[in-house]
């Protein structure tokens, strides 16, 4: 009885701090007046950085024209502003903690705003590239310090929330992008990719200075030499990306020279980030296995979901007739899967269920889409492409939101910031890595699908085309030959689209091992930032 008696005294004893507890735990790290509102000012200003990163590539021949380029030298125009993005990215943590993240974010939207109108009013490619690269290094933080503010400024019971609300954004703006930019060329003019920018981020703008906190600022020592090493492999890579289609990849020495910096600049920043005592990414990120795993799935995801929206467009227009409004309508569903299935992720995770399993499920379902979408020929109707993109999408925001929260549910808030700058970086690099080796590999599969598909054509159909046929109708035989060569041609490059689809398959499942290394816990555990850092 004694026993019995002594232990509800015990367990009510115990649980008598927990509401204050509970309730400490469960607060905004900085709480704000209105909140519903900055999250609409926050998202204004990611949505327009997202859309900027695929908005301008249907503009590129009309800018080739615009500003006197030749074809080799317009892609510039995406290559500078994805270069500099990349390079600035890793910056984002140790400007927050120096400047303040609303000094910095509000900075950032106000320079990609000014740098959006010198890009509309550039006159020549030299001013572009220019103005492009300003626009990149403005708006590389915009994504990650949206992410982060708007966790900080909600209580974390509520993350899975505004996680599917940020990440909705990240996933539907590159498929708007395009479709919105054909819209704006074909009907206005290519230099309103850019001006619509400034509506959308005076906005922004107007409701980040009225409702974003301020936070604290750390006198955190900045490391010049990690942040010059991991600049040059930014750099190398986006530069082996873009000119190795050009020089045919490792058959330039070129390419070599990008390979060997890439190498020795990630050899030599890995050492000099374990000896410094202030390296330029805190090393308790790499130390927690979540946030590790959550980066390798980021590559991963970027690999596969950039570089399916890369080779759509071309394909639904180039291969299977559709305008440039039809073809971003058949990519919608997928906007339209992301939108449901983040609700129902985030609805799921608030009550409990494995984060593991919506993960594990999600990409599972995004290599399903990817097996449908392999199966296709140029015949595929609506019905079959609008369907796989449902499940695609469906399937991304299943896994891409529980990944986004377990990354930062064992994340200290002070490390929120340059966290979210490191998972959007390695997203980045997957999704350029995924779109240039995609694209060199439907160009290298066309080629040898076409000499197949050649060296298979019927003999007696040969036969009848030989010189003397040619020779005897003229421009009819030549005219009939051309019509052929056009048919193996279209027949080569679907071969290749499904070659690239099956690779891409096989690429997101083997995704789901990783999956079962993350440590779900039931709700964040917060520790606090050392004295002095």
């Amino acid at each position: 009885m004694a026993s019995g008696a002594a232990s509800p005294l015990g367990r009510g004893s115990r649980r008598e701090p927990q509401p204050a507890s509970t309730a400490i735990e469960d607060s905004p790290r900085y709480p704000v007046a209105n909140h519903g509102l900055l999250m609409i000012g926050t998202m204004l200003a990611a949505l327009i950085q997202v859309l900027d990163s695929t908005i301008a590539n249907v503009a590129l021949p009309h800018m080739q024209s615009a500003l006197g380029a030749q074809p080799d030298t317009v892609t510039w125009v995406l290559t500078s502003y994805i270069i500099a993005s990349a390079v600035a990215l890793p910056l984002t943590g140790w400007l927050s903690n120096r400047v303040g993240t609303r000094r910095l974010f509000i900075f950032s939207v106000s320079g990609f705003i000014i740098t959006s109108m010198m890009c509309g009013m550039a006159q020549n490619l030299e001013e572009m590239v220019i103005f492009r690269a300003m626009q990149g290094v403005s708006g590389a933080f915009i994504l990650p310090l949206s992410q982060s503010s708007m966790l900080d400024a909600t209580r974390p019971s509520k993350h899975a929330q505004i996680m599917a609300l940020w990440s909705l954004g990240v996933i539907v703006g590159p498929i708007v992008g395009p479709v919105l930019g054909g819209w704006l060329t074909e009907n206005w003019n290519w230099r309103w990719i850019f001006y619509v920018n400034v509506p959308l981020g005076v906005s922004a703008l107007s409701i980040l200075i009225a409702q974003l906190p301020k936070s604290e600022q750390t006198a955190r020592p900045f490391d010049f030499v990690g942040f010059i090493l991991v600049a040059a492999a930014l750099a190398a890579l986006q530069m082996l990306l873009d000119r190795g289609p050009q020089i045919d990849w490792f058959d330039a020495t070129e390419s070599w020279i990008y390979l060997g910096i890439i190498l020795s600049a990630i050899w030599v920043a890995l050492l000099h980030f374990i000896a410094v005592d202030h390296p330029l990414f805190d090393r308790r990120l790499f130390a927690d296995l979540n946030f590790t795993i959550a980066m390798i799935f980021m590559v991963a995801t970027g690999v596969v979901m950039f570089a399916n929206m890369a080779l759509l467009p071309p394909l639904l227009q180039t291969l299977l007739g559709y305008d440039t409004i039809d073809a971003g309508i058949l990519m919608m569903p997928r906007g339209i899967g992301v939108l449901v299935s983040m609700q129902v992720a985030g609805w799921l995770v608030r009550r409990g269920v494995d984060a593991r399993l919506l993960i594990g499920t999600g990409t599972a379902m995004l290599g399903y889409s990817l097996y449908m979408m392999s199966g296709w020929s140029l015949d595929v109707d609506r019905y079959h492409i609008i369907s796989s993109g449902i499940i695609m999408g469906f399937g991304t925001g299943l896994a891409f939101l529980p990944i986004n929260v377990t990354a930062f549910a064992t994340l200290a808030p002070h490390l929120r910031a340059e966290g979210s700058s490191l998972l959007n970086l390695f997203r980045s690099v997957g999704s350029s890595i995924g779109i240039s080796v995609m694209m060199a590999l439907f160009s290298r599969n066309v080629q040898v699908s076409h000499s197949d598909l050649t060296s298979q054509m019927d003999g007696n159909f040969a036969g009848m085309m030989d010189v003397s046929t040619v020779e005897r109708y003229q421009s009819i035989g030549e005219t009939a030959l051309t019509v052929v060569n056009a048919e193996i041609s279209r027949q080569a490059a679907m071969v290749a689209y499904i070659d690239d689809f099956h690779l891409m398959m096989w690429l997101a499942i083997a995704n789901i091992p990783l999956v079962m290394m993350l440590k779900v816990q039931s709700r964040p555990t917060f520790t606090p930032p050392p004295s002095g850092h």
